[in-house]
């Protein structure tokens, strides 16, 4: 079993499906912090250096173990050269 089918598995179970529903914004800022640093070729300390912080910090946020402000994001977004934009749907 690969992950994609372990994942559509898992989500069929309701409680399972609710949790990750409730997590998929902060997944998602997770998803686009780390494919715009790979698109430029950035290490998390190059990243880091750039955006003025420490290279755990860039970790934390990468491995979903932080929860980083709206100053902190605008910060990273900047330094990526990116615009921050928050909706709320």
């Amino acid at each position: 079993m690969n992950l994609k089918e372990y994942k559509e598995k898992a989500l069929k179970d309701p409680a399972t499906y609710k949790a990750y529903k409730e997590l998929e914004p902060e997944y998602e800022i997770i998803r686009q912090v780390i494919q715009a640093r790979i698109e430029q070729n950035l290490s998390q300390s190059e990243l880091a250096i750039r955006a003025g912080t420490k290279q755990s910090n860039i970790s934390r946020l990468e491995n979903g173990n932080s929860n980083p402000s709206l100053q902190f994001l605008k910060k990273l977004a900047a330094s990526l050269g990116k615009e921050l934009h928050i909706s709320f749907v």
